[in-house]
């Protein structure tokens, strides 16, 4: 439901994007996922680019993103989404291309797309939801599960001589080539709401100069899966995701005026 900014004496400080449907979010109570579809939907409106913009959602929590982004949506087999993405960017290349993945698809059974995608320095935004679990199936153990942690198939927690250790997935990317812009952010705090939505902005920016693969972790909570409360949820995030997900810039791209200072 849309506020009426007419009411005289009252002030409009949030109202639904056009590019979000009209359709109530099936994620769980405290879920990251609503936040991150707000805000990736916010700057395609703010940058006016709708009608250009195409989003690849796969299997997992996400699946039913086309049913909530206003845009034009391609879904993909699980783990495939940066494949197809890349296919539409190289037929189209004049669009704004991303695929939204959690951490189950993109760092497991989508590892190797991934890679290579990026390797590739396919010309696309690529957004990374960890938290750290298989959400929509059951709360498996992922590839990003941490060590001690519990789960379905690890009930007395993520053994790392049998499992080996949870996937820092983005410092991977982080050191190929053709990545261009690479960050860790968070939906927890009001702080890191808004560095998040500058790292969409960025990130389509970037898009325009056909430099590489740009790709943003968001480092989630999964209060269901985690058997907890959201706001028990986001503080084991905070206590426990956080220290070996830490936040911030893993890759900055250097701007001509930045290259001719140190050039100086």
């Amino acid at each position: 439901m849309q506020i009426n900014d007419s009411i005289e004496g009252l002030e409009l400080v949030y109202q639904r994007p056009a590019t979000l449907t009209d359709t109530p979010f099936h994620y769980c109570p405290g879920c990251g996922h609503g936040v991150a579809h707000k805000l990736l939907m916010e700057v395609v409106e703010e940058m006016g680019i709708q009608e250009n913009t195409i989003g690849v959602a796969p299997v997992g929590c996400s699946v039913f993103a086309y049913h909530y982004m206003n845009i034009d949506m391609q879904e993909a087999a699980h783990g495939r989404a940066s494949a197809v993405a890349t296919g539409i960017k190289r037929v189209l290349p004049d669009k704004f291309v991303f695929s939204y993945q959690g951490d189950g698809d993109l760092a497991a059974i989508g590892t190797a797309e991934t890679i290579h995608t990026v390797n590739r320095g396919e010309n696309i935004l690529i957004v990374f939801i960890n938290n750290g679990i298989y959400g929509m199936t059951g709360g498996q153990m992922a590839p990003t599960t941490l060590i001690g942690q519990i789960t379905s198939t690890s009930p007395y927690g993520r053994d790392e001589k049998l499992i080996g250790y949870p996937l820092k997935i983005t410092d991977m990317i982080a050191i190929l080539p053709g990545a261009f812009y690479v960050t860790r952010q968070s939906v927890n705090t009001a702080g890191n709401v808004r560095k998040l939505k500058k790292a969409f902005q960025k990130s389509f920016e970037f898009q325009k100069l056909n430099k590489g693969t740009c790709f943003i972790e968001v480092v989630s909570n999964c209060p269901s899966g985690w058997g907890m409360t959201p706001v028990e949820a986001n503080k084991w995030m905070e206590e426990n995701m956080f220290p070996y997900y830490p936040l911030g810039d893993l890759k900055v791209p250097r701007t001509e005026k930045e290259k001719g200072s140190n050039n100086a």
